[in-house]
């Protein structure tokens, strides 16, 4: 018989975002992912002010939960949109985008995508400043 299982808040260590991956400082806390055919992942991610992940797609799409602070996304050749605690934001397939917090504000946000294969994340180039800065929509 399979069991629930209960992470406790505080059990996973938090990690911080590979400067690979992000610009400025960011926190990855509690990862998950799902087991056996389950193809979920996600995890809690705190932005400080003017941290943003780079350019990235997601195979099968992500969805974003905004818990605190105020944050901003960015669509390849599209405008900066702001996001707020309670939006939730979703990103379909293949999409070139980005995501972090306001120049002024911290932000953090559940992220949730679907892993094919074991990959839930294709990495592109970091977000320019002229980018990160461009007018929002």
């Amino acid at each position: 018989m399979d069991a629930i299982t209960i992470k406790r808040l505080g059990s996973q260590p938090a990690t911080k975002g590979s400067p690979a991956w992000f610009t400025g400082e960011a926190r990855v806390e509690s990862p998950f992912k799902g087991t056996g055919d389950a193809r979920i992942a996600g995890a809690t991610v705190v932005f400080t002010p003017g941290a943003r992940t780079a350019w990235h797609t997601h195979p099968l799409g992500q969805t974003l939960i905004v818990t605190a602070g105020v944050g901003r996304i960015g669509l390849r050749g599209g405008p900066i949109q702001e996001m707020r605690p309670g939006d939730t934001v979703w990103i379909p397939a293949g999409l070139e985008h980005w995501h972090g917090a306001s120049p002024h504000f911290s932000m953090t946000h559940i992220a949730f995508s679907e892993a094919p294969e074991g990959r839930s994340v294709d990495w592109l180039e970091q977000v320019s400043d002229d980018d990160y800065n461009a007018k929002q929509g």
